[in-house]
């Protein structure tokens, strides 16, 4: 930056001249410079020693000859007064100029030339007025107060002042240096401010006014901050220069005053002049360079997807649609020259499906869907995102449309997973199937859990309890008999119709075992008969008793004509002719009840209510033969009865999603999903990373109570001085399982889980589950003796299996939770001294039982300040790690012991590290490993313990549950110890975490609670921004709207919380998103309109769940019209959802109230 020439006047004391508007230019002098900061050499070494000490700064001392400054520029500048000058006695002030008033008898032919001359004596008087108030500026200028000498005159004191400055209440702005731009390497040395008129700081950059003041070129040209400049400053299409410090942390002199002069150092900084690309150019560099690498890496697919992005980015810069779409179009040409290179990669083939979907019609898009699962039926992926699109389009869902989408992915993966299952059993033993398959297998299981989460979802929830029970009795309770996949469907029509006791039901008894019953009975019925008469014939093949006893009794009864059904007609009719007097009393014509509307919005709530009511009571199918609820009579079926009947799931309903499953991992997950499904307490059972889990948390419409747990955590520490009253966000949403909503909920999972033991004999996970599950179940019917109940559950376990060590560590931490410690030692003294005749497989778990054991007498000694309890807890850990035969506890163990306790757990460690190396840890592994940062931890330190697992997660490499685990208890341990941890010690083992599973509750849990308590709330606001920019998900949308929740001023916040989060596509289809965001708006905000905008949205994302529209009921029943409400009803019918309650059972309850 240069000066421009413009004139200025002396600077005052305040550094600022007391210029009046329009003043002319001073007389100018060689002698002296104009700025303070760079006096004369000559005059400066004069008065050095005469300068006041706080004035002897090396800025006062500058050599102005040092600046590259271009003469005409310096010659231009007005140089301040010599002592010996002249003009040091102030000038007299301009004397007043008055002109005579014109006469009244002036002829008329003079008053045009007078008001002229008006005008020109009016500017002349103001003219002589500034240029006195120029000069008077001058006068009084005297040396610096309190200097013993009179020092040269480079700085002046304006004694009179400048009166204009208190009229307008600021400085001329035009007695401020101005300045345009130019090389920074020119004006290096020049620390000079720009100062704008308060009056005009916030529209500046458009502020050219006073050209009089500037010359031709800065008047052609417009100033630096001007519009025109700016724009060209924006212009990516431009080139700039750039400037780098070679010292950045270097500090110039002239950048402060500092209190003693010698001690500052002055530091010359190098500064690189470098010239950037422009935008067009960085294009063309970067697109040579991805053909380069793509030809040279062609089956690389971090190179293909990198230029597709670089093509959005490419597309973001340009503002006209015709310029984007040309883009897209190149971008989709790329990505189809790598799906021709590499055809059987998913990621390629799902950024080219997306980008179709930019540019094509949602018809054209669906067609491009259905060729690409044409040539790859077996890709979980890619049948996941098509189904979620189908679900996603308006216009086109229905509920049939989008289940016989789900036929096809089912049936397509089902025959790919027969194939594969075929091709094992060819190549290898079969009890032993390949990783592949179970993969295959896992995803065909993700894709059957998300059929039933959709049923649920739309209201057909007897439906999706209806899958989840064939399925687990084909595939898990499956006959040992060698059958095709027909005769395997056609046996099972028969147990399914049969009318026989289905898993979760009282008296069920699992496919093949009932199998076995009935052919029991069936022998027993054929011995009967073959006593009483000549056999005339054997059997056939199979049969169902009840059918042959039913057709006996119609052939015994006579036959009905047609006069008893007319009979029968008439027998119901007087019925119907209640329901239509009913129906006349309130006006209602029963031949036009589609034109009928509610008078009274809080019916439409009334009526929302009671679906929702219904639906957490109507879950369970109804079997067509059954004892209670039996629809096999001779009756016609009256209203009530087709309720029924539509409750019924038959054979048909399930018969083409049926699967079989042989990997032991797919059983597994099945069991564990539909646990979870049912709001069953059960451990994580897959990693957070898992499309299982992903899937999961996608697909929520309540906070689960995992999630919810740790969103409690963190809320109670950042909301703890708020108030007790206030709303939370899960009070706003309900509760994901409110047991009570749902009777006979928990005894369908106790019964469930019971019989799904002897498919997982020894599964501590299924059997902590049974017992958790138990509980529930006894204090939903008495409160009073729930230990009791899970105490003699227990015990008839470990009279099946005495040898289940793992049972009797559940167990005896049951009876710890309720209290009973002592004898939960004694069960796990029992436990630990049975386990030397126990087989090696079951003896290679006994880290987990050492563990539990600890881990009990570790939170005995917290809460009761025991430290019995601490040694105890020692003594056990020391066994485990010395793998010496454990005995009860004595007493307190030697330091010796100690030693080799700890060179024992460092043994066993390294042994370990290959498997960690190569990703096969197990379960028992990861409990030695916390066993040991325990043992570490209460004999060395905490960070003695901690680093046991940090040494051991630093190898992690495959991301998988197991490793997690271990993850989840490294957090668990720094939560208990912040206190006595460094931020510097915590935050990079909590940052690794977080990029590692980012789908963690804990992670978020561990890092809002330690950031809330060492950080500031914006940094914290940061870091949730870059992790929901790095991996979005729901996850991070509760924990970040935990945090703002209560804050007062936070609602812009929020509000971009869920805009941001919104604009990723497959947050968009998320329904608890959308639920979180319309109960802030209704209940929160209290913004009607917001809400109804948001609610609009959401059932347009998301129209297939139920929950989601009755919320628009319950929410913004005062806000949408009666008109809006009923076609809102003939939509979600129109949308195949299921609605169990007519609006007239609410007008003729209100009649029958009244």
């Amino acid at each position: 930056m240069e000066p421009s020439s413009e004139p200025s006047p002396p600077v005052t004391t305040a550094t600022f001249p007391a210029a009046g508007e329009g003043h002319e230019s001073h007389p100018s002098t060689t002698s002296s410079s104009l700025f303070p900061l760079f006096p004369l050499a000559a005059s400066t070494s004069s008065a050095s020693t005469a300068e006041s000490q706080w004035l002897s700064n090396p800025s006062f001392s500058f050599d102005a000859s040092s600046l590259n400054v271009p003469s005409t520029t310096t010659s231009s500048l007005p140089t301040p007064l010599s002592p010996s000058s002249d003009d040091d006695a102030p000038p007299a002030p301009a004397p007043a100029k008055y002109e005579l008033v014109p006469s009244e008898t002036d002829s008329d032919e003079e008053r045009g030339s007078r008001r002229k001359e008006r005008g020109r004596r009016k500017r002349r008087r103001e003219k002589d007025r500034y240029d006195g108030a120029s000069e008077s500026r001058k006068a009084g200028v005297r040396a610096w107060a309190g200097s013993e000498t009179k020092p040269v005159k480079d700085y002046y004191v304006d004694a009179k002042g400048d009166h204009d400055n208190l009229a307008f209440g600021s400085l001329y702005r035009m007695d401020v240096a101005r300045y345009r731009s130019q090389s920074m390497l020119e004006t290096r040395g020049l620390n000079r401010s720009m100062f704008f008129n308060r009056r005009f700081g916030s529209s500046h950059i458009d502020l050219d006014s006073d050209l009089d003041g500037l010359d031709n070129k800065v008047r052609a040209g417009g100033r630096y901050y001007s519009a025109k400049n700016a724009v060209s400053e924006r212009n990516k299409g431009s080139k700039h220069l750039k400037l780098s410090k070679g010292d950045t942390s270097a500090m110039l002199a002239e950048d402060f005053v500092p209190l003693d002069a010698q001690s500052l150092s002055v530091k010359r900084t190098t500064a690189e002049q470098e010239l950037e690309e422009s935008w067009e150019d960085e294009i063309l560099r970067r697109t040579r360079e991805f053909n380069k690498m793509s030809r040279e890496h062609p089956n690389d697919e971090k190179v293909w997807l990198a230029f597709a992005q670089f093509q959005d980015k490419v597309a973001s810069t340009q503002p006209q649609k015709a310029a984007r779409l040309q883009t897209t179009e190149r971008k989709i040409s790329i990505l189809e020259k790598a799906v021709e290179l590499n055809p059987d990669n998913e990621e390629l083939l799902l950024c080219l499906l997306k980008s179709y979907g930019e540019r094509d019609s949602t018809e054209n898009l669906l067609g491009r869907w259905e060729q690409v699962l044409t040539k790859h039926p077996d890709s979980c992926k890619l049948w996941k995102q098509y189904l979620l699109l189908c679900q996603g389009e308006f216009s086109r869902f229905k509920v049939s449309e989008i289940r016989k989408s789900y036929v096809y992915a089912v049936q397509a993966l089902s025959a790919a997973c027969t194939k594969l299952c075929r091709q094992v059993n060819e190549n290898m033993d079969p009890k032993s199937p390949s990783s592949s398959l179970a993969q295959l297998e896992l995803g065909l299981v993700d894709i059957f859990v998300n059929l039933c989460r959709f049923e649920w979802q739309t209201g057909h929830r007897e439906l999706a309890t209806g899958l989840f029970q064939a399925q687990m009795e084909f595939s898990l309770f499956s006959p040992p008999l060698y059958l095709t996949t027909s005769s395997k469907q056609r046996l099972f029509e028969h147990f399914w119709n049969s009318g026989g006791a289905r898993i979760g039901e009282d008296g069920a008894l699992g496919w093949s075992a009932w199998l076995a019953k009935d052919e029991e009975s069936r022998q027993n019925l054929v011995a009967q008969e073959n006593s009483q008469e000549i056999e005339t014939g054997g059997w056939s093949g199979w049969f169902d008793p009840s059918v042959g006893n039913t057709d006996t009794n119609e052939s015994v009864e006579p036959s009905t004509d047609g006069n008893d059904a007319e009979d029968l007609d008439a027998e119901d009719r007087p019925a119907q002719d209640d329901v239509e007097s009913l129906l006349k009393k309130l006006g209602i014509d029963v031949d036009a009840e589609s034109n009928s509307e509610v008078k009274d919005a809080e019916t439409w709530n009334r009526w929302a209510t009671m679906e929702l009511s219904r639906d957490n009571e109507q879950w369970l199918p109804l079997h067509e033969k059954s004892g209670i609820g039996s629809l096999d009579s001779g009756d016609a079926p009256s209203g009530e009865d087709n309720n029924q009947l539509s409750r019924v799931i038959l054979f048909e309903d399930v018969a083409e999603f049926l699967f079989s499953l042989s990997s032991e991992e797919a059983r597994f997950s099945l069991i564990c999903q539909f646990i979870d499904f049912y709001g069953g307490k059960i451990s994580r059972w897959t990693s957070t990373n898992s499309s299982s889990w992903l899937d999961r948390i996608l697909s929520l419409e309540m906070i689960s109570d995992d999630i919810l747990e740790d969103l409690s955590a963190v809320s109670d520490i950042v909301n703890k001085n708020q108030d007790s009253y206030s709303c939370k966000l899960e009070s706003l949403l309900g509760s994901m399982h409110d047991l009570s909503q749902r009777p006979g909920l928990v005894k369908f999972l106790r019964n469930a889980i019971l019989l799904l033991l002897d498919v997982f004999p020894r599964n501590h996970v299924l059997e902590e589950a049974i017992l958790v599950t138990t509980e529930m179940y006894t204090a939903q019917e008495n409160s009073s003796s729930t230990a009791n109940t899970s105490r003699a559950l227990a015990k008839n376990l470990l009279k099946k299996d005495r040898q289940d060590f793992l049972l009797c560590g559940i167990y005896g931490r049951t009876e710890a939770m309720h209290g009973n410690i002592e004898q939960a030692r004694k069960i796990f003294d029992m436990a630990l001294l049975s386990t030397e005749a126990t087989a090696e497989d079951l003896r290679k778990k006994v880290p987990i039982l050492y563990l539990w054991y600890a881990e009990m007498e570790i939170t005995v000694s917290t809460s009761r300040n025991n430290s019995d309890s601490t040694h105890r807890a020692i003594y056990i850990l020391s066994c485990l790690g010395s793998n010496v035969k454990y005995a009860p506890f004595i007493g307190p163990i030697s330091r010796p012991q100690v030693l080799r306790a700890r060179q024992g757990f460092k043994e066993q460690i390294r042994s370990l590290r290959s498997a960690f190396a190569s990703g096969g840890i197990k379960e028992e592994s990861v409990a030695l490993i916390c066993s040991a940062s325990l043992f570490e931890s209460m004999t060395s330190g905490y960070s003695s313990g901690l680093e046991v697992i940090e040494d051991m997660l630093c190898s992690d490499s495959s991301h998988n549950s197991e490793f997690e685990d271990l993850w989840v208890y490294y957090i668990k341990l720094l939560q208990k110890n912040l206190n006595q941890l460094s931020l510097s010690r915590v935050w990079p083992s909590i940052s690794q975490g977080m990029h590692k599973y980012p789908y963690n509750p804990k992670s978020y849990s561990a890092m809002l609670i330690l950031s809330y308590l060492y950080s500031v709330s914006n940094n914290l606001r940061l870091t949730l921004d870059k992790c929901s920019q790095r991996d979005p998900s729901i996850i991070t949308l509760l924990f970040a709207l935990s945090f703002e929740w209560h804050k007062a001023g936070s609602d812009n916040r929020i509000h971009s919380l869920f805009e941001r989060a919104l604009a990723d596509d497959k947050l968009q289809k998320s329904v608890l998103l959308w639920r979180c965001y319309l109960a802030y708006e209704a209940e929160k905000a209290c913004n009607a309109s917001a809400a109804r905008r948001v609610f609009f949205r959401a059932i347009h994302a998301c129209p297939w769940s139920k929950r989601l529209w009755l919320d628009g009921f319950l929410k913004l029943s005062s806000v949408l019209t009666l008109k809006e409400l009923s076609d809102l009803q003939e939509v979600m019918r129109d949308k195949e959802l299921n609605i169990r309650t007519d609006i007239y059972e609410i007008l003729l309850q209100d009649e029958t109230d009244t």
